[in-house]
């Protein structure tokens, strides 16, 4: 997710201090993605020498949090390149869970069931979390993102299960080939000389 171009996206509706950015992000995202006030200052030092915002000169209140920040036409132009270009999964399959997974599988002494079924029980629990949340959602965007979420923890427990299902599969090849090779004495001899 682009803080950047989320910033750039809530200063073309109105200037606004960090302070406020921050809570105009969060209630714009659900409250899914909260937005901490350092990376929201960091993100807008960077814009701003990037000549994408700058400082307002009108103060504001003290309740509104600081001078306000202002989309400049650079930034605007930058925004609007950003709207017209598609998202692309860029890197897909490289999360975390994905990662431990596969290496699981490669590393010897994982037990990779368990590791699998203690992510299962993490994730339903952030459906139900997550169910909850969209249950009392009475805004459309916060609608909206926790849909997306709930999609994607919907989806997060099908592949789950078809990896245990897959190393259930797995292990009755094994068991079969193990039972094939007690059966027949010459398999045995042939299986121990390999080793």
């Amino acid at each position: 997710m682009s803080v950047k171009h989320a910033i750039l996206a809530l200063l073309s509706s109105e200037p606004s201090s960090t302070y406020q950015l921050c809570k105009r992000f969060d209630a714009s995202t659900g409250q899914s993605w909260p937005l901490n006030i350092g990376q929201a200052s960091s993100t807008l030092q960077r814009l701003e020498r990037d000549g994408l915002v700058v400082r307002d000169d009108t103060e504001t209140d003290g309740e509104s949090g600081g001078q306000p920040w202002r989309l400049t036409s650079k930034g605007a132009d930058d925004l609007q390149v950003w709207w017209e270009r598609p998202v692309v999964a860029e890197q897909r399959g490289r999360g975390e869970l994905v990662v431990k997974l596969a290496l699981a599988t490669v590393t010897p002494g994982v037990d990779v069931l368990a590791l699998v079924q203690r992510q299962r029980s993490t994730t339903q629990r952030t459906l139900h979390d997550l169910t909850r949340l969209r249950r009392h959602a009475d805004d459309f965007v916060g609608q909206l993102v926790l849909d997306h979420h709930l999609f994607l923890t919907e989806a997060e427990l099908r592949w789950l299960d078809h990896i245990e299902g897959t190393l259930g599969r797995r292990a009755e090849v094994r068991s079969d080939a193990d039972a094939a090779i007690m059966a027949e004495p010459s398999l045995v001899s042939n299986a121990k000389g390999r080793r």
